[in-house]
């Protein structure tokens, strides 16, 4: 009997999986990418990391960090032996057996998707593409992205999908700082559109990951992923939605939310907050609405918790106004501190994130800011854009007894919530972080 095309370089392929000589790259090395090149690494493969952006290439080939939760230690493991080597250079593409993309997907100024970096990258690669390859989209999107978007660009070179080139979807799952998870022990979904695609996908990835979950496409894959950030949006924007109408009412929503999940059974809580952050759960349900109007549907419901949740920002500066007002305090005389500008605690990462919408809607009014953030140390401009206001280095006393309010916008455990209380005038809280504080609550005003 012939061998075929497909089944030669696929034989290859497994093989050199299941020999640990395959080597592997990463596009893009960033809150996905970077900690995907350091998973690889600790599983015997050498890895090859690619970013359009030299500075972080050079960090990292002298075995430093930029990601706050990736100890410079790491890297210099990763590095040891030529394990991991990170270009700029593209033509290394030829060097590699497999290539994970894990470039942004966000929105554009219409809340559209901006598919500009998938694109940028595929049209990158597909110069230095070669036979025995598997192609992998990580990033975040809609479903089809990879069979109407990835697809035809990685075709121009020549190389028959499915035979010569293996093509596949799997969706990132990595959530910085949970220490009950690694981006190994996650399960891993997987999905490719062809046998062949999906038996180099499965095999890879089943070398790597503890699990996987296999999928019938790319689609369906991408659809998971959707899915998964559209229920936390949905179940956060009835949280933020429930916390407004507490307010009027005078209750407590963090005190209602812990009493109900004592029921075992049929409830998961969720809790409110200033706004969504992160690249994921503001986002994806615009990609989603977007790609249902070419099927004639309107995603009602899911476009409401968009709404719900990209008002947060607005409600908190209200709070913040309705105080001063209270006070008698013009905004023009407030000086207000702001506390954490990551979106979420104990990280760096500030995509996305509430407290930038919040502190230029702050600045609009004309109130002067101070904010401190004990993992983001000097705020990035080039990346985020310009933010108003002064940076502090520590959290000093002066600063808590010389703001008019303190607010509260990440719940870090690295501050002292006990001395932020007792030295603020007013706290407005908006993530609960303050609950155990029992001193001086009549300074806690929940936002």
């Amino acid at each position: 009997m012939t061998t075929t095309v497909s089944s030669l370089y696929l034989e290859s392929f497994l093989h050199k999986v299941e020999s640990r000589s395959l080597t592997t790259g990463i596009v893009g090395l960033g809150y996905v990418g970077l900690p995907l090149a350091r998973l690889f690494t600790s599983q015997g493969f050498r890895v090859v990391g690619l970013d359009i952006d030299q500075n972080k290439t050079s960090k990292l080939m002298k075995g430093e960090s930029y990601i706050g939760h990736i100890p410079d230690s790491a890297i210099r493991d990763m590095r040891a032996d030529d394990g991991f080597i990170a270009t700029s250079d593209f033509t290394s593409v030829q060097s590699v057996d497999t290539l994970s993309i894990c470039v942004p997907t966000p929105l554009d100024k219409y809340r559209q998707p901006d598919l500009t970096a998938v694109r940028q990258t595929a049209e990158s690669l597909t110069p230095h593409l070669r036979p025995g390859q598997l192609v992998i989209l990580e990033s975040t999107t809609y479903p089809g992205t990879t069979t109407e978007v990835v697809l035809p660009i990685l075709q121009k070179s020549g190389l028959k999908i499915g035979e010569e080139l293996f093509v596949g979807y799997s969706p990132e799952r990595e959530d910085p700082a949970n220490p009950h998870f690694t981006a190994k022990t996650i399960p891993k979904v997987v999905g490719a559109n062809d046998a062949a695609s999906r038996l180099a996908l499965e095999a890879f990835y089943g070398a790597t990951f503890d699990q996987i979950v296999p999928v019938s496409s790319c689609e369906a894959a991408e659809m998971s992923k959707i899915l998964e950030n559209i229920y936390r949006c949905v179940n956060i924007a009835l949280m933020n939605e429930l916390k407004l109408l507490c307010q009027r009412m005078g209750l407590n929503i963090w005190e209602i939310v812990d009493a109900a999940k004592t029921k075992p059974f049929g409830f998961q809580a969720f809790y409110p907050g200033p706004g969504l952050g992160g690249h994921c759960i503001p986002i994806d349900p615009f990609y989603l609405s977007w790609k249902a109007r070419e099927y004639d549907f309107t995603t009602r419901f899911i476009e409401l918790a968009g709404e719900i949740n990209t008002n947060m920002p607005y409600e908190v500066v209200s709070t913040v106004a309705k105080h001063l007002n209270d006070r008698k305090t013009s905004t023009s005389s407030a000086r207000l501190l702001v506390l954490g500008l990551a979106y979420k605690k104990n990280v760096d990462d500030c995509r996305e994130s509430p407290a930038i919408k919040i502190l230029r809607l702050l600045d609009d009014r004309g109130i002067q800011i101070e904010y401190f953030d004990p993992h983001v140390s000097g705020y990035v401009s080039h990346r985020y854009g310009h933010l108003p206001g002064k940076e502090l280095k520590h959290l000093s006393d002066s600063a808590l007894l010389g703001s008019t309010a303190t607010l509260i916008l990440t719940d870090h455990d690295a501050f002292d919530y006990e001395r932020i209380v007792r030295l603020s005038n007013v706290v407005i809280d908006t993530r609960n972080a303050t609950r155990n504080v029992v001193a001086n609550r009549e300074k806690i005003l929940f936002a």
